[in-house]
């Protein structure tokens, strides 16, 4: 087999491990991570919370009990560190023969825990407001910020286990100090117990090899892995199976799928093995498929070094090209930047059209940069700011964000003032409903900065980072978790969710109530308790969702969505938390759209209870007949909040585009003229209407069919109906 011909096979192997996860745990409504299902004897199905606390079906390992000193779940560094060495010890160990690397995970450490939150720091006096505006709080989120694989490459497991004796040593003057060394020696220890039986399999699977290729491919398995069980790589595969060894542990631990600048880490190992004669380019792509194969975890490509120039090299390219090959979900986020090689840029947009499997995604760094000096960075970090994320950036090693993890509901809040306006104002107007909003806007974005404040206390005596805390700055020397002050930067990332469905009630509530005046507040707001139910409400309804959109660009709605974005940001900004702690906002849903909806009533923009909201920053689908990119394009560049963090474009396209003369140029170009607006993030698929139509009905004739659901990317026949529906009510009425 060459080397084409194997990542063909591992191709293969994923839709039979995609299958396989499908036929046993049903619908995954989350990022296609490369978990594969353990020996059947060896595993049992629960319903559980995700590490991105959503609901999710999952395996575990029945044999696998944790200890717990309270016997109400496992807590703290030296639990946690201590019940994840454990489970490494048990875990099965996995060899593909035609692979470059070996290894892959089956289960999640979080299914696990009995609890999300240590009983013992209980918040019932911020209970009454997190549950009044339904806020998606910090409290028990875990991960969301990046590691920096250089410290990881340059120590190995062998040389991370002696920097922590080393300053366990120095830091003696408290018990938890002591606990954070033990809990992350603990981590090691079941590392390098899990890459050590790895390598004896690579052995045993060699001798009973008869292809003499694949034989010498497990015997250099076999010795790299022996060597990587204590010392740091030294050669281009050998990072790469470091790398993914550490990506496979983190990502078992508590769901951390941050890789960052994947190419800039690996540069040095690549220019060495090229000057030996030891590699080529075709045998990189074989390694860096081999890696993306076994997880999807979020990497850069291209960008700004501290000095302002450009990063992209060669591996930046390779990359592209190993998803290219492989087909299966990926999460490559590609910088777009004036400084930056725009042949990159023309690279992804061909990958995107020709594979339409939603990848790579692309990141307007220059916005982003600018926008994060806000704050009181300086150029050369915030150039080092990176996305490692569904829509999230990093400083990696540094900062701690819980990005993504934090929202508030838009549409929550305009229900909780539109009820409250009904109760205390006899004769309202839209400067009256505007002044309710605000202040309830203000009471959600003060309880998130409380439960920001006692995440920042106790989330080390829940579920502390360890995993993460080994590649970062500061926690080793510290003795501190990440999440308790053990890092340099604290930037807690706020979104804003249903922004177009908000926008829209807004406008509509002013055209129809206080313009046309054919219908009172009061009979609106019980149109909206009743659901728009019966003839008259369904009539009203119509009326309501006729008026002008978000996204139509001269419409009221397009006006109260900047004013709504530029009130979100100055409350997010204005202050610090009662602790100090810095907040910056965001506009993302990411997988919410469907439960925020489904503990929703209606909406004056016709919107019905329980209905999805508005997918992140993009106006709601149909907003326009047309459904134009450039019309989306500078919607959501005016609704950026700007300091660094992102509110995403999601953009549908049709292949046909590129097909006309200059279409790759063309959309490159839509793609740099919305990051040159100040857009931050753009998410793509390249889909058939009438294909994503036919797959919805069935499913699995379209096995392989990818999609950008959001920030992720997953295969379509995985999804439940719901987000299949989601998708392709977005699809459809966007096309």
């Amino acid at each position: 087999m060459n080397y084409d011909e194997r990542i063909k096979h591992l191709y293969r192997q994923k839709l039979q491990f995609t299958e396989e996860k499908r036929q046993a745990i049903g619908y995954i409504d989350s990022d296609d991570s490369g978990m594969i299902l353990p020996p059947p004897e060896k595993r049992r199905k629960i319903e559980t919370i995700s590490s991105s606390g959503m609901p999710v079906t999952d395996m575990i390992f029945p044999d696998f009990q944790p200890v717990s000193a309270s016997g109400e779940g496992f807590f703290g560094l030296r639990e946690c560190g201590e019940n994840y060495e454990r489970l490494l010890k048990m875990h099965p160990v996995f060899v593909d023969r035609a692979s470059g690397l070996a290894g892959a995970f089956m289960t999640n450490f979080n299914s696990y825990r009995k609890t999300q939150w240590n009983p013992k720091h209980p918040y019932t006096e911020l209970m009454p407001v997190l549950e009044k505006y339904q806020l998606v709080h910090a409290i028990g989120a875990s991960q969301h910020f990046c590691q920096d694989f250089t410290i990881g490459l340059e120590l190995g497991f062998g040389g991370l286990k002696e920097k922590l004796l080393k300053y366990q040593q120095v830091n003696r003057d408290t018990e938890k100090q002591q606990d954070f060394y033990e809990g992350c020696l603990a981590v090691i220890r079941g590392m390098q117990d899990w890459i050590g039986r790895t390598a004896e399999e690579c052995k045993k699977k060699s001798l009973e090899e008869s292809d003499s290729e694949l034989k010498e491919n497990l015997e250099q398995l076999y010795r790299i892995n022996t060597r990587l069980v204590s010392q740091p790589p030294e050669t281009f595969r050998e990072a790469c199976q470091w790398i993914l060894w550490y990506q496979l542990g983190a990502r078992m631990y508590n769901g951390s799928g941050s890789l960052g600048r994947l190419d800039i880490y690996l540069q040095p190992y690549y220019e060495k093995d090229r000057a030996a004669g030891c590699l080529d380019d075709e045998e990189a792509v074989y390694y860096l498929a081999s890696m993306l194969v076994r997880d999807t975890g979020y990497i850069q490509i291209g960008g700004y070094g501290p000095d302002g120039k450009d990063n992209t090299n060669r591996l930046s390219y390779l990359i592209l090209e190993a998803a290219h090959r492989l087909k299966i979900p990926s999460n490559i986020g590609l910088a777009i930047g004036e400084g930056i090689d725009r042949n990159l840029l023309r690279r992804g947009v061909e990958i995107q059209f020709g594979d339409k499997c939603g990848n790579p995604r692309f990141v307007g760094v220059d916005s982003l940069i600018q926008g994060f000096m806000k704050n009181g960075y300086d150029y050369g970090t915030a150039a080092g700011r990176i996305n490692a994320g569904c829509h999230w950036m990093s400083i990696p090693g540094r900062e701690y964000s819980l990005q993504d993890c934090i929202k508030i509901n838009l549409a929550t809040i305009l229900d909780v003032a539109i009820h409250d306006v009904r109760d205390s104002e006899p004769d309202p107007d839209m400067n009256v409903i505007w002044a309710y909003f605000e202040k309830h806007l203000r009471a959600a974005v003060a309880g998130i900065a409380a439960s920001i404040d006692i995440q920042y206390k106790h989330m080390y005596d829940t579920f502390p980072e360890l995993f993460l805390d080994l590649l970062c700055y500061g926690p080793v020397e510290k003795g501190i978790d990440a999440s308790n002050g053990g890092l340099e930067y604290y930037n807690f990332g706020v979104d804003a969710s249903a922004l177009a469905v908000v926008a829209d009630s807004l406008a509509a509530m002013e055209e129809m109530v206080f313009e046309k005046g054919r219908y009172s507040f009061a009979e609106m707001v019980e149109l909206l308790d009743a659901d728009w139910s019966g003839p008259e409400g369904e009539k009203a309804r119509q009326y309501f969702s006729n008026c002008g959109k978000y996204g139509q660009g001269v419409s009221a709605a397009d006006r109260y969505a900047v004013k709504l974005s530029q009130c979100f940001t100055q409350e997010i900004t204005r202050a610090a938390t009662p602790d100090g702690h810095r907040m910056i906002p965001g506009i993302f849903s990411w997988a919410n759209t469907i439960p925020m909806g489904k503990i929703l009533g209606a909406s004056p923009n016709g919107r019905k209870a329980q209905e999805p909201i508005s997918h992140g920053a993009n106006p709601n689908p149909g907003f326009r007949e047309d459904g134009a990119a450039t019309a989306i394009s500078c919607a959501i560049a005016s609704v950026q909040p700007g300091f660094g963090n992102t509110a995403p474009m999601q953009l549908e396209l049709e292949p046909g585009v590129a097909k006309e003369e200059g279409g790759v140029e063309l959309i490159a170009e839509l793609l740099a003229d919305h990051c040159r607006r100040g857009g931050t993030l753009i998410n793509l698929n390249i889909l058939n209407a009438e294909k994503i139509l036919e797959a919805n009905e069935n499913p699995e004739k379209y096995p392989d069919l990818i999609v950008r659901v959001t920030g992720f990317s997953a295969y379509f026949a995985s999804l439940s109906p719901q987000f299949r529906q989601l998708v392709v009510d977005r699809v459809v009425r966007t096309l």
